[in-house]
Parts: structure tokens; sequence; C-alpha cells
């Protein structure tokens, strides 16, 4: 595809486009795949968890979102980082947050792919994971309008299929539904007859790690937001309906699985949602939501080919990323970060090829890599919000969209993401992946000091000629 004479992004998503893809970043396959391993952990503590973390989550983005709206030139929050904590900082943030990308893609893949081999059993396992990247990547070539309908229609599918589980669960529980294993569906399955703790603290602590998973992607709204039509209206919006959304998706819809199957029958390796239609004797309406889980893993892996596109362009216009990754299509896309990006995903087929484990265990190493990198940007940003408000206090008095709490919730929130990282350790798949998302951090911290390096040589040599 040529290239245009535009070098900046176009501002082509409309409010619409901005609100359901705020709402399926909250929704994604943590949540459909990943609720049941967190139940099985913590138990009806989840619903706690779940809400803490959303807290955490919206301060978050209100603190990106007072920064971003602070300037307009910020096209995502490594331009800011890059400014606030240093260009090191902004490369290790840039490339991370790339790599989060390709790995929640790959663990969406291998969703994928594990749950289209239920209606097709004899399908070698690779084939949906190179199917779905090759579709990706020709609808993300033409243009953004068309990711944001893409992801318009995926939100859509999502909310419907939660709204629908929230009203079934709910008619059984008024009814007294009686499984064909005999169990009866009541409010009191939730609090497990007032132990609300079963696995005690440490499965509390457990729940954080896996539960942490279901949101990453919530920051997308950042990204986004440089090329939404209007951001000082739409932005705000996005993130302050945040909380209603966690409450509605997450909160509910976990209190009504539990309410129709008691906790200790949730088998941590299969979807609770669809789980809860299997054990009301609806085989066919399961089914249903098989389709809506891939379709919300499909999601995932379409934000990913889109952020971490977009995340390469912003690199190379900073200097941290070789500079055909800023070259733009006709149609205003970062072609070449997509096309190496599409590339990387490739690695979820050669996974599924060679794989000699489960694709859940696969699925769990992969997600909690993804979940370290996520927590670190998360990180970055509220430093960032730290020294923006030292760096431009006026800019923060003069905000409309301030971080409620300022420096205290700040705080708070880097309290949380610690105590997190901690928890990680805990089991043996999650400690695994904290020495190999610690290990990349110090190989891409490295790799900037060696492409500084190289660059000083490079003007030494030019300035002594």
């Amino acid at each position: 595809m040529g290239q245009g004479i535009d070098t900046e992004l176009k501002r082509n998503l409309s409010n619409r486009h901005m609100q359901l893809i705020a709402i399926g970043g909250c929704i994604g396959t943590g949540l459909f795949m990943g609720a049941a391993n967190t139940i099985s952990l913590a138990g009806p503590s989840i619903i706690f968890i779940y809400c803490i973390i959303g807290i955490i989550v919206f301060l978050v983005m209100r603190a990106l979102g007072e920064i971003l709206l602070s300037d307009l030139r910020y096209r995502s929050f490594v331009d800011f980082v890059t400014e606030l904590l240093g260009p090191c900082c902004g490369f290790v943030l840039g490339w991370s947050y790339w790599l989060c990308w390709i790995v929640i893609g790959i663990a969406d893949l291998i969703a994928i792919s594990g749950y289209t081999q239920i209606f097709y059993p004899n399908l070698y396992s690779w084939i949906p994971a190179l199917c779905c990247i090759a579709i990706f990547y020709i609808l993300n070539r033409l243009t953004v309008r068309i990711f944001g309908e893409m992801e318009f229609s995926f939100a859509i599918i999502k909310i419907l299929a939660i709204i629908v589980l929230i009203l079934v669960g709910i008619f059984f529980i008024v009814t007294g539904f009686r499984s064909p294993s005999g169990d009866v569906t009541s409010v009191k399955n939730i609090w497990n007859h007032g132990n609300l703790f079963p696995n005690g603290f440490e499965g509390f602590l457990a729940g954080f790690q896996s539960a942490t998973f279901a949101f990453i992607g919530v920051e997308l709204i950042g990204t986004v937001a440089a090329e939404s039509k209007d951001p000082e209206k739409n932005l705000p919006k996005a993130i302050n309906n945040i909380p209603l959304r966690i409450l509605m998706f997450y909160v509910f819809s976990v209190m009504v699985i539990m309410a129709v199957i008691p906790w200790q029958s949730i088998n941590p390796s299969k979807s609770p949602f669809i789980m809860l239609f299997l054990f009301a004797g609806l085989p066919a309406a399961a089914a249903i939501v098989y389709i809506v889980v891939i379709t919300s893993a499909a999601s995932s892996t379409n934000s990913g080919v889109f952020s971490s596109s977009r995340m390469l362009y912003g690199l190379a216009r900073l200097n941290k990323a070789p500079a055909f990754f800023g070259n733009l299509s006709k149609h205003s896309i970062p072609i070449n970060g997509l096309r190496f990006s599409c590339l990387c995903l490739l690695t979820s087929v050669i996974l599924l090829l060679f794989n000699n484990k489960s694709i859940i265990e696969i699925f769990t190493l992969v997600a909690s890599i993804a979940t370290i990198i996520s927590l670190f940007t998360w990180l970055l940003i509220l430093l960032s919000y730290i020294q923006y408000r030292k760096k431009h206090f006026h800019k923060h008095m003069s905000s409309f969209f301030k971080l409620p709490g300022g420096y205290i919730s700040c705080i708070l929130c880097i309290i949380f993401i610690f105590f997190t990282l901690l928890t990680l350790m805990i089991q043996f798949d999650t400690r695994m992946a904290l020495y190999i998302g610690s290990a990349w951090f110090i190989f891409i911290t490295f790799c900037y000091y060696i492409v500084t390096k190289s660059k000083k040589k490079s003007k030494i040599i030019l300035l002594s000629k």
C-alpha cells in the first residue's frame, strides 16, 4: 500500500466508538474465561476483589485522563511518560506496552483455538489462530473507522450476553430453580452460608493476581483518544462510566453465577458463563455463549492489533523505534507497525503447533506476563501524574477533569500495584511469569542504553567529519 503525505493519525472515531471501546476494554477474555479461576481461588470474596480493583482502575484512568487532556499534543501515555519521567522510561514503557498487547493477543488466540475445538474437535488447533490474524490484518489496514465499527459490534455482543446471563440468573433465583444434579439456586450460595473467605487470606490474595488480568485493556482508552474526534468531551465520559460498568459487568455477573452454581462446583479451567447454562440443563444456550466467548477473545485480539501498531508508530515518532514504523498508509494507518505486530502474533500458532501442555496452562502463563506489564504501565502513569503536578501545577489547577483525591489516591494506587505484584509469588505459574517479566524489563532497559550509546557515537562521527 502506498504511503500518503499525512504524518499524523486522524481523529476519525466518534463518541459512540469511544464509549463502546471503553466498555469493550472492561469486558474481555479475563472475565469470560478467567473468572472461574479467580472464583476457585477466592470463593465469594471475589466480589470484594473486583470492587477494589475496579476503584483502582478508575483512579488510574482519571490520572491518565487529566494528563492527556492537559495537552492535546499527547497522543498516548508514552508521550507524557517520556516528557515527565524521561526518555528511558518512555522507551521501556512503549516497548513493554507493545509487548503486553502482543502477549494478550497470543493468549486470546490460544483461547479462541481452545473454544473452537469444542465445535470442531478434529480441527488443528493452530488453524483458528492463523485465520484470526489474517482477518484482523486485512480489516485493520483499511481505515481506523473499520476498527471502531468492529469494536462497536463486538462490545454490543458482549454487553447483551452479560445482560442475558444476569436476567436468566435472576429468574432462576426468584423461581428457586433446581439443577438436574439437584442443587437449588439461592442467594445463600453467594455468601457461602456466611463464609466469605473459604480459602483463607492466602486464597483472597491469590485472587488478585488472577482478577487483575480481567481489567487489562481498560487503558486502551488513552490510546484511542488520539483518534477521537472530540477527546475533551468523549474521554471524560468514557472514564467516568467505568465504575458503573465494573459493577454491572463484573460484580453482578459473578454474584449471579455463584447464586446459580455453588462456587465449589465451578471448574477453574472452564468459562463460568458457559457453565451456568450447562448447569441449568440448557446446552443450546451454552453453545451460544461459547460463540460469545470466542467473540470476546476476538475483540481483545483486534484491540491488541490496533494498540500495538499505534504504539510502534508513537515510538517511531519519538525516535525510540525504527523510523519505518512511523510511516502511514494513504488511509492514515501505521501500516508497518501493523504488519510487524501481526507477524509477532504468529507466535501463538507456533505455541499451538509444538505445545505439550493444556491450553488453559499456556493461557494462564501468558496472561500472567501480560498482567505484570499492564501493572507496570499503570505504575508509570501514576508516577507521571506526580511529576505532572510538580512541573505543570498551573495546568492541574485549571483542569476540568482532576484526579479525585489527588496525591493520596495516587499513592494508594501505587501501594496496590506493589501489593498485587507480591501476590504473584504465591502460585508457581504466576511466579514464573514474574521472573519472565523481570527479565524483559532488564533486557529492554539494556537495549535503551545500547541504542542511546550507538546514537551518541554516530553523532560524534558525523561531527568529526
